[in-house]
């Protein structure tokens, strides 16, 4: 992968990596998918703007503290050394105030919904705010990613339904999944940095098994979704979506199987493809089962 550059992109917008948007797509991806399930295909239009705007929230958030972790280490790896805070364009001091200020914006925005959402806000906020700082204590910081990105599933249907089907947790361990398998695509390109300088990840964890593990947990996280469906009365709309799914996960192992950064990084933003495919045959199943029921009620007896 060749080396950042300075961009002529504001360095608040950059520190939120509001000019890339992919870790914006791969957090909203999930977030529609239980949104859609809670909803059975028609979310509230405030549900939809609140959410939307949490996952841009939130995601900056957890990119501004993440760099505010990494601050000290981020200049030695080649991906991360023209981050505004290790060129000292932002203060850690600064970091840290837009932090509570997103943080602020995300709770004006849950109060718009109801107790049961409001108080599970609070793990999700206890997750976004210390999974950066795993890494220096263990080998799976992509886990504790893979958490706070899985607890908007509960999160959407305590704000649609105010209640916890067990369905939903089969949906948020397979999100857990497919994150810590896109993230460590994402962790091998700073694999021999990170070893460098002692930062942990799944990407040295896993070792020469990498893309085996990287596959395994793709598998998992497709079956868990699958099953996912029939529970919620899902039909072929939404498999063929999970399908895509399945063709795009080969395609990711055919590019990273060199393991060299550029093929990785590559697999590692597909994931994009991978949540829109899933959300696709998601929605169409649903708007497809409505207009057929509607087809039937003007059937005659």
């Amino acid at each position: 992968m060749s080396t950042d550059t300075i961009k002529p992109v504001n360095r608040w917008l950059r520190l939120m990596r509001l000019d890339r948007p992919i870790g914006t797509f791969l957090l909203l991806w999930p977030t529609y998918w239980a949104l859609w399930l809670a909803a059975e295909g028609a979310p509230s239009a405030a549900n939809l703007v609140i959410f939307t705007a949490g996952v841009l929230v939130m995601r900056a958030a957890g990119c501004v503290i993440n760099d505010y972790a990494d601050r000290h280490v981020d200049g030695a790896v080649e991906r991360t050394k023209l981050r505004p805070l290790p060129m000292g364009e932002i203060e850690a001091k600064q970091a840290l105030i837009l932090f509570f200020v997103l943080l602020l914006v995300a709770l004006i925005l849950v109060l718009m919904t109801n107790t049961m959402t409001i108080l599970l806000s609070l793990g999700g906020l206890a997750l976004a705010a210390t999974y950066p700082f795993l890494k220096r204590v263990t080998h799976l910081p992509q886990l504790g990613l893979g958490a706070a990105w899985a607890w908007a599933v509960p999160m959407a249907f305590a704000a649609e339904q105010e209640a916890l089907p067990p369905a939903l947790w089969l949906v948020f361990a397979a999100v857990i999944l497919w994150t810590v398998a896109f993230d460590t695509y994402y962790a091998m390109v700073d694999r021999q940095d990170d070893l460098a300088i002692g930062i942990k990840s799944t990407a040295i964890l896993f070792g020469q098994y990498d893309l085996r593990i990287i596959a395994l947990l793709q598998f998992m996280a497709l079956l868990l979704l699958f099953w996912a469906g029939a529970l919620f009365g899902r039909g072929w709309f939404y498999s063929l979506g999970l399908g895509a799914a399945a063709l795009y996960f080969i395609g990711q192992h055919l590019q990273a199987r060199t393991r060299e950064r550029d093929g990785c990084f590559k697999a590692f933003l597909n994931n994009h493809r991978v949540g829109m495919v899933i959300f696709i045959g998601l929605a169409l199943d649903y708007q497809l089962r409505v207009e057929h029921v509607l087809l039937l009620s003007f059937l005659p007896d």
